[in-house]
C-alpha cells in the first residue's frame, strides 16, 4: 500500500493511501486517520462510507471527525464510493457509475468486472487495514451518509458478529422502494427485485437480519427525505423486529456536510462506547 500524502492532526496522522484492489481490479484510494494512541496500543476501527458523487476526500475534508477520533483513540477509515479509471464503466448521470457504487457486487454488464464494492468493503478493506495499521481486529464499527448510510446498514446487518455498532446520517434505508435504488439495482443487479433484498436494510430486517441497535440522524429540511430516504420504513422494520432504533430528526438541517459535521463527534462517541 502506498502512502500518497500525510498530515499531522490532533497528535495523530491523516493519511491518503492508494493500493491495487483485487476486488475491483483497479487502484483504490482511501483516507485513514491514525490516532496518537496507535503508537502504543492496537486501536479500534470505524469505517465511514460516503454518499453519491463523493470520493474519500469529502468526509476527510469536511467531516470534522479527527479531534473526536484522536481523543477517543479510534482509527477512522474512509474508502472511495466506487472503482474509477478510464477502463471502468461509467454513466453521465450522477447516481450511476463512478461515484455511485451503492456498495453492491454488480452482476450485470458492463458493471460486473469492476463494481464489487460489497466485497471490497466487507472483505478486502478490513484485511488491508489489519495488515498495515496497529488495529484491534475484533473491534470494528461502521457508519455512513446517504448511499453510504445504506451501505453501512446493509454491511452491519449481513455481518452482525463482525461489527460492534452501526450508525448513519440520512441513509437510504430501503433502496428497493425509492428511485435512486431502483435505478442502481436494476443496472447493477438485474431486473429481479428478489436479487435486491440482501442489499436493502429494510428488506434484510424483514428477512431476519438483526443488530442490537442503530443510531440515525436525519435532517428535517433534507430535500431527499420524502422521496429517497424514507426513514419511516426503517422505523417500522425495527419496531417489528425488536431492534432498538434511535432516530433523531434534526430541525433545520439538510443533506449536506454542514449537517454531518454537526453530529459527527456524537456518532464517534456513540461508537466508542460500544468499541470499548
Amino acid at each position: 500500500m502506498e502512502i500518497v500524502s500525510r498530515w499531522t492532526a490532533f497528535g495523530g496522522e491523516q493519511l491518503v493511501c492508494r493500493h491495487t484492489s483485487s476486488a475491483t481490479g483497479t487502484p483504490m484510494t482511501l483516507g485513514v486517520f491514525v490516532p496518537p494512541q496507535a503508537l502504543e496500543t492496537p486501536c479500534p476501527v470505524l469505517t465511514y462510507l460516503s454518499g453519491l458523487t463523493c470520493t474519500h476526500a469529502n468526509v476527510m475534508e469536511k467531516g470534522e471527525y479527527r479531534q473526536a477520533a484522536a481523543e477517543l483513540g479510534i482509527v477512522v477509515v474512509c474508502p472511495d464510493t466506487s472503482p474509477r479509471g478510464e477502463d471502468v464503466a461509467d454513466d453521465e448521470a450522477y447516481d450511476l457509475g463512478q461515484g455511485a457504487g451503492f456498495y453492491v457486487d454488480a452482476t450485470e454488464a458492463p458493471w460486473a468486472p469492476h463494481f464489487r464494492m460489497r466485497t471490497y468493503v466487507e472483505e478486502e478493506l478490513p484485511a488491508l487495514i489489519r495488515a498495515n495499521f496497529n488495529v484491534a481486529a475484533d473491534r470494528q464499527s461502521i457508519f455512513g451518509h446517504s448511499m453510504g448510510g445504506h451501505g453501512a446498514l446493509t454491511v452491519a446487518l449481513r455481518n452482525p458478529d463482525r461489527y460492534r455498532s452501526v450508525s448513519a446520517f440520512a441513509p437510504i434505508v430501503a433502496p428497493s422502494q425509492v428511485p435512486w435504488g431502483v435505478k442502481a439495482f436494476s443496472e447493477y443487479l438485474g431486473e429481479d427485485p428478489a436479487a435486491w433484498r440482501r442489499h436493502d436494510a429494510v428488506a434484510l430486517i424483514e428477512d431476519g437480519a438483526r443488530v442490537p441497535e442503530i443510531l440515525v440522524d436525519q435532517g428535517e429540511s433534507d430535500s431527499f427525505v420524502i422521496t429517497e430516504l424514507r426513514p419511516e420504513l426503517l422505523v417500522k422494520a425495527c419496531e417489528d423486529a425488536g431492534i432498538a432504533l434511535t432516530l433523531r430528526m434534526q430541525q433545520g438541517y439538510d443533506h449536506s456536510y454542514y449537517f454531518i459535521s454537526t453530529f459527527m463527534a456524537e456518532h464517534i462517541a456513540w461508537h466508542a462506547e460500544r468499541l470499548a
